[in-house]
């Protein structure tokens, strides 16, 4: 497993090596698929928007990703620095996954928006995304 991982140790307030570093690590997480390392990074009362979807807590997040990756399969991430204050930070995200049901490969861009305790964990997370349909020879990741 990637050491970026498991050691996870940044706090605010935020400088661009720490903000960038962060990023790394959610991408690096997320990648993993798997929803309980995932959760590691939140609270245990973290607060999300995932699109048109609230709500709050790291066993939610858990049941969310669990149920998010039986359907986006060959899921893969990338995340990238937009802005960050002391302790908020947001970032421009593309993924590309697999239908389960379907097979239809999609690419989603968006838009994450996250503010930290100061222990360096998250305590709320605002996401906006758009899925397109692209082939699979389109496959950026």
């Amino acid at each position: 497993m990637n050491s970026k991982i498991t050691k996870n140790k940044i706090v605010p307030p935020f400088t661009l090596e720490t903000a960038t570093a962060k990023v790394q690590y959610a991408q690096d997480a997320w990648n993993s698929c798997n929803p309980e390392l995932v959760a590691t990074g939140y609270c245990e009362n973290s607060q999300w928007r995932n699109r048109e979807k609230f709500f709050v807590g790291r066993a939610a997040i858990i049941e969310f990703l669990k149920r998010k990756w039986a359907k986006e399969l060959d899921y893969k991430l990338m995340k990238e620095l937009w802005a960050f204050t002391d302790y908020r930070i947001s970032v421009r995200f593309e993924y590309e996954w697999r239908q389960a049901d379907t097979g239809q490969w999609y690419r989603t861009h968006g838009n994450e928006h996250w503010e930290f305790n100061k222990n360096g964990l998250m305590q709320r997370r605002d996401m906006s995304a758009n899925d397109i349909t692209i082939n699979e020879n389109e496959r950026r990741y």
